[in-house]
């Protein structure tokens, strides 16, 4: 087992949203969990901030925008809740960092709430992206990046389901082993 490095709290995080873009599609859900203590987790659905929605976000999540519009929670709220989690779970003598499969296009949505509704976003600037760890630690091209490539070797408990906490999970699941392969070729 891997101890996470001193001054770093990995937070593996995942989204689901309505379209491609924040401001102009919604954040739909936030799933997350701690990286060596995957127990710890976090999820919450969002109420929709415009109706704006393609069908192939939908056919992947199969979320109801309808049923967010009266059960999601408003997205002040929800990206409050997700701070306060993040605060729970990162001591105090580390930053948490955000760690994603596909790290750019989950990102760019939680940085773009967390900005939007708080002022602020508590990773920072810490963002680290999966599949180019993956890229870099293995050798490989950008074309072998994918879940299925990866999964291959790191064989995550569940394909990508599109449920935004089992999602976080299983790539916690996958870092870790990476993690690990990455510091026994030291």
């Amino acid at each position: 087992m891997v101890n996470e490095p001193s001054g770093e709290a990995y937070i593996c995080v995942d989204v689901e949203t309505s379209g491609p873009i924040p401001g102009d599609y919604s954040l739909l859900s936030i799933g997350a969990c701690t990286l060596y203590e995957p127990q710890q987790t976090f999820y919450i659905e969002l109420q929709p901030t415009t109706p704006n929605a393609t069908q192939e976000a939908f056919a992947v999540h199969k979320l109801s925008i309808e049923r967010l519009k009266v059960e999601g929670i408003a997205p002040s709220e929800a990206i409050r809740c997700f701070e306060d989690w993040l605060k729970e779970q990162t001591p105090t003598d580390q930053a948490p960092v955000f760690v994603a499969f596909n790290a750019p296009f989950d990102w760019m949505f939680v940085n773009y709430y967390f900005m939007h509704y708080l002022g602020r976003n508590p990773f920072g600037h810490a963002a680290l992206d999966i599949k180019a760890f993956y890229m870099g630690m293995a050798g490989s091209a950008w074309t072998q990046t994918s879940w299925r490539h990866i999964d291959a070797k790191y064989k995550a408990k569940h394909s990508l389901v599109h449920h935004a906490l089992q999602d976080a999970l299983d790539q916690a699941e996958m870092f870790k082993r990476m993690l690990e392969d990455s510091r026994i070729s030291d």
